[in-house]
């Protein structure tokens, strides 16, 4: 059974529970020939105790937050490191995006500068091309970061054909002066405040690293 399977469960159990004791109080009572002063003041207790239970299940299903449905995205796990680039960029491309993969809920990266790909990794979209839509143009002029918490309410998810189709958050992070960092998750609105903290400072570091090289060799193709 799946995590979220089972904390469905768990949320629901008081209240599945506190319905059948009440039911089972009720029908005993109606059984019951002759009744005594115990066995009421014991009815009495148990619906309270039933009652208890319902409510402490709602209160579950309002105060714990449901976990965001995990998908498993489609495409081949792969590592796509442009070997034109500096070593020092590359070891560093390398470092950074495999803290991300392993320290974030991101699953699939690219990393796009100065109007080309330079690395791709995780699990792999179905193009290595990167063109330029409206969010992608307006993150590179703007310097800001765009979080789309659930891909599937944006129309503006097909500029990002050359992440896995079935993506479900993005961050498209400002990475230096030319670039940003594209990064896909397989589910909706898990990126937390902190994620976002640790993802903005990874791109500013390999922001400022390209930003130094970028006359060293590292060109539009």
């Amino acid at each position: 059974m799946a995590r979220s399977d089972v904390n469905t469960v768990l949320r629901r159990l008081p209240i599945a529970t506190g319905i059948l004791g009440s039911s089972l109080l009720i029908i005993n009572r109606f059984l019951t020939p002759a009744l005594t002063d115990s066995q009421a003041r014991s009815d009495v207790m148990g619906i309270i105790l039933s009652a208890l239970l319902v409510l402490t299940g709602l209160l579950w299903q309002r105060v714990q937050p449901r976990s965001p449905d995990v998908v498993e995205l489609s495409g081949e796990e792969g590592f796509e490191l442009n070997d034109d680039l500096p070593e020092a960029v590359q070891v560093e491309l390398a470092w950074a995006s495999h803290l991300l993969l392993t320290n974030t809920v991101t699953r699939s990266l690219v990393a796009y500068y100065d109007g080309r790909v330079l690395m791709r990794r995780g699990v792999l979209g179905p193009t290595g091309d990167v063109t330029q839509g409206v969010i992608l143009k307006r993150v590179l002029e703007k310097g800001k970061a765009v979080y789309l918490v659930d891909m599937k309410l944006y129309p503006g998810r097909v500029e990002f054909d050359y992440l896995p189709d079935n993506t479900q958050g993005l961050i498209c992070q400002p990475m230096g002066e030319k670039g940003a960092l594209i990064l896909g998750a397989n589910a909706p609105r898990s990126y937390t405040k902190q994620d976002e903290n640790w993802i903005e400072g990874i791109a500013d570091k390999l922001g400022n690293t390209l930003d130094q090289h970028r006359l060293e060799g590292i060109q539009p193709a």
